[in-house]
């Protein structure tokens, strides 16, 4: 880019943002079909046709080395910058094609804290600028390229966006002296082996970059006790980009909850305990307490926590997202942390990004949010009233692994989706995305905050540890709702929790004997198959939901790890069938049958069910009984996909 072109991109942003926050709070509102200069796209028919990849984008592909700075790709450095940028995602379109995913998920793009504690931002969800882009993955002016470049060619985009805090960029200033520090405070106690007895011990640490909870708000205190509210301090590090927050407004000291960081995940009590008396299901995770220092405290690492429910703050984040939409033409947003937030913002903020884009002149834009838990009551509680169109589906990638990979009986999917028609939003929101939450939870096995499907699952046999993942994929991408692929899953990687699970992509699989991107492993294969199949039948995307056989059994069983589902969509209907449980010495498949019974359908008598699904089978086909039963036998970790023959 050229330098004039550069300072015009720069001159931009700095004039938008100050139309976005001027002290009057005037408005920018581009002309319907216009965002910051460029084309607002409309290209969304209906979620539930896509799939979702989702990208880290420093971990994908490094299409531009100019922009390798601060970067480490050695085996001990994996939380450092790897150097994958936007350009690298667009060289990959090819990959992704043949892959047959549609809708791209990108990390965070904004400027953020560099670096901290040894580790670098390159996931994105440390906020310095809310609107400045990161320059490791390129400028504003690559970004537009890179969905302009992904529209082209079919795909939707999605924005992984942060409400809930901003980086580590102040400290609670706990004693007063203006400097940030991280402090012993009482004896240690008498050294190993000696008997003196003055020295009680009582050692505590107190970091004032990351302080423990205090509902009052974090407290200055000296050994001669506590002198109410501690003051928060700036810091200036411009050599890691640790500066006051951008837009300036965000710099208000008000505009933090100022709590101390999150405890109750390291110091949850039991039911009846002293801070958490009751909790709802008797559910630990909905327990008010812990609860209300989700909401309210610091995310542990210093994550400073905005204070959303105020409505200057609420309506500068507003600003700030809506200028995303405008600048970037995204197509959703993926909402990060999104129980730390109350419902009343949710509230205000999603009905907020469907009016600026329905204005801009961009329909069914996608909300989904990232509330870690698998509670389906409190995932549902984000899907009402307006507020989100859907979520992570945390609970059913738990009931996933706790099936395939724990060998649970399959009635525990059953009770899933009891759960999910009863407890989400059954209608859609106004202006929202035409989908009724209910029906369009964000499908996924693997994701950058959980160790990999493969990295749990037993690996004693690692053959039959991808024979799980394959059964697994195939519910993922038959059942109701919208897939979503983390980037790699398709090569097999088999990382554990945060950096193992944020592998670089261009560095193939070195275990499993993988070249980088490989297209010819049986997983890619398999992922690329079902989205063929899926694209075919419309009952697969659109379909109603009904369950047909779960088992209870988990042992030698004639049903024993079989579940059945059928799809429908006008007058086409699709069973599929599952064999979760793994193979044994005496039995290599189960069925859909037990004791005489057999599995019931709504297909006609006689009508002849053709798998769709290759699994070297050739005779795979059946017959309906003539009171709509049918028995099908299916192999260990196999699946069948049926449809009625021509």
């Amino acid at each position: 880019m050229t330098t004039r072109k550069k300072l015009s991109v720069a001159l931009f942003a700095a004039v938008f943002s100050l139309a976005v926050f001027s002290l009057v709070g005037a408005c920018h509102n581009p002309e319907p079909g216009v965002g910051g200069g460029r084309k607002i796209t409309n290209t969304v028919e209906d979620w539930r046709d896509e799939v979702i990849y989702q990208v880290m984008i420093d971990r994908f592909s490094d299409g531009d080395v100019s922009n390798n700075y601060n970067v480490d790709v050695t085996a001990k450095k994996r939380g450092l910058y790897q150097g994958g940028d936007w350009q690298g995602l667009m060289d990959k379109i090819p990959y992704l094609k043949e892959l047959g995913v549609t809708a791209i998920w990108i990390s965070p793009v904004v400027r953020n804290l560099e670096s901290d504690a040894g580790f670098a931002s390159y996931h994105g969800y440390w906020t310095q600028d809310f609107l400045s882009v990161n320059s490791h993955f390129g400028d504003l002016a690559k970004m537009q390229q890179m969905v302009d470049t992904l529209h082209a060619e079919g795909f939707k985009v999605i924005l992984d966006i942060v409400t809930n805090h901003i980086g580590q960029l102040f400290y609670y200033d706990m004693n007063g002296n203006g400097q940030p520090d991280d402090t012993l405070y009482g004896g240690g106690g008498p050294t190993y082996g000696s008997n003196n007895t003055d020295s009680p011990g009582n050692l505590t640490r107190t970091s004032e970059w990351d302080p423990d909870y205090d509902e009052r708000t974090v407290q200055i205190f000296t050994s001669l006790g506590e002198a109410g509210p501690a003051p928060l301090r700036w810091v200036y590090q411009p050599e890691i980009n640790r500066v006051p927050v951008q837009p300036q407004i965000f710099q208000n000291p008000t505009w933090y909850n100022k709590k101390g960081r999150i405890t109750v995940w390291e110091n949850t009590p039991v039911l009846g305990g002293s801070y958490c008396p009751v909790a709802p299901e008797n559910n630990i995770e909905l327990c008010e307490y812990i609860r209300r220092q989700e909401t309210l405290g610091d995310f542990p690492g210093g994550l400073k926590d905005l204070k959303t429910d105020d409505a200057k703050v609420r309506k500068a984040l507003i600003d700030v997202f809506e200028y995303w939409i405008e600048v970037g033409d995204f197509d959703g947003f993926r909402i990060d942390t999104l129980k730390h937030v109350e419902h009343g913002f949710w509230k205000e903020f999603c009905p907020a990004m469907r009016q600026r884009a329905k204005a801009l002149g961009k329909n069914n834009f996608l909300q989904f949010g990232e509330a870690f838990t698998g509670a389906d009551t409190l995932l549902a509680e984000y899907t009402r009233d307006g507020e989100v169109d859907s979520v992570f589906y945390f609970s059913q990638m738990y009931a996933l692994r706790d099936v395939f990979a724990a060998g649970e009986p399959t009635s525990r999917l059953e009770g899933l989706h009891e759960a999910r028609t009863r407890l989400y939003e059954s209608k859609p929101h106004a202006d929202g995305i035409g989908s009724a939450p209910m029906d369009v939870p964000i499908n996924f096995l693997d994701n950058h905050d959980v160790a990999r499907f493969l990295n749990v699952t037993d690996k004693a046999d690692p053959a039959q540890a991808v024979n799980a993942l394959h059964g697994a994929l195939v519910y993922l991408m038959t059942s109701i709702g919208i897939p979503c692929i983390y980037y790699g899953t398709e090569q097999q990687f088999e990382g554990g929790n945060d950096p193992g699970n944020r592998e670089n992509m261009w560095l193939g699989n070195a275990k499993r004997k993988l070249r980088p991107f490989d297209r010819e492993n049986p997983t890619f294969k398999l992922i690329k198959t079902l989205n063929q199949i899926r694209k075919k039948h419309l009952p697969l995307r659109r379909g109603d939901f009904s369950v047909k056989w779960a088992s209870n059994h988990s042992g030698a069983e004639s049903d024993a790890g079989i579940f059945a589902f059928e799809r429908a969509a006008g007058a086409e209907k699709v069973l599929v069938v599952l064999n979760t449980k793994a193979c044994t010495e005496s039995q290599k498949s189960s069925k859909t049958s037990f004791e005489g019974a057999a599995m019931g359908t709504t297909f006609a008598s006689g009508a002849v069910l053709q798998n769709v699904l290759p699994d070297g089978d050739a005779n795979d086909s059946v017959t309906v009984g003539g009171d709509g039963s049918v028995e099908i036998e299916v192999p260990c970790y196999g699946a069948k996909i049926l449809v009625v023959q021509p």
